[in-house]
């Protein structure tokens, strides 16, 4: 049977949202001061005010939660799934390299790759389920964006 016709594949879905609700927490637990520091670096006049983060991480972490939901429910565990994995972990990781350690280059570094495992990921899910490939875009272009804005914290400080 189809995992999309099977009854339980609901079960699922707090699974996924369960580990976004993790990389979110090792996220908050790595920049409890992120909001004083942020503040404190030197920033570009494009950088985004520090109230915008939370709102927009919430909303992005429930697409990446229901994106890897569909793409489950569509076919089950492919290899798909383990990069999505993959830069469920990448994501986790770089609050810690940037705000935990103020390593702002090698956080840069981090996001280029968790850029490419996302870039993957949506190219991965468009076979198996193009909503949960258009639910990642919004995260991909906020990691372009978050990049750009850590390559230049990192040679502004």
């Amino acid at each position: 049977m189809d995992i999309a016709e099977h009854p339980r594949r609901w079960l699922g879905l707090p699974v996924f949202v369960l580990a976004l609700a993790l990389v979110a927490t090792i996220g908050a637990l790595a920049a409890v001061d992120a909001g004083g520091e942020y503040l404190m670096l030197e920033r570009p006049a494009w950088a985004p005010p520090r109230w915008l983060f939370g709102p927009a991480w919430t909303v992005l972490y429930v697409m990446i939660a229901l994106s890897g939901w569909l793409a489950w429910s569509a076919r089950g565990l492919t290899p798909a799934l383990g990069v999505y994995a993959v830069q469920l972990v990448l994501n986790a990781a770089w609050t810690p390299l940037f705000f935990g350690a103020h390593l702002y280059g090698a956080a840069f570094a981090e996001i280029v790759v968790l850029w490419g495992t996302i870039v993957a990921t949506v190219v991965l899910f468009r076979p198996i389920s193009r909503p949960a490939a258009w639910l990642l875009v919004p995260y991909a272009l906020w990691v372009t964006y978050a990049g750009a804005l850590n390559l230049a914290v990192w040679l502004m400080n």
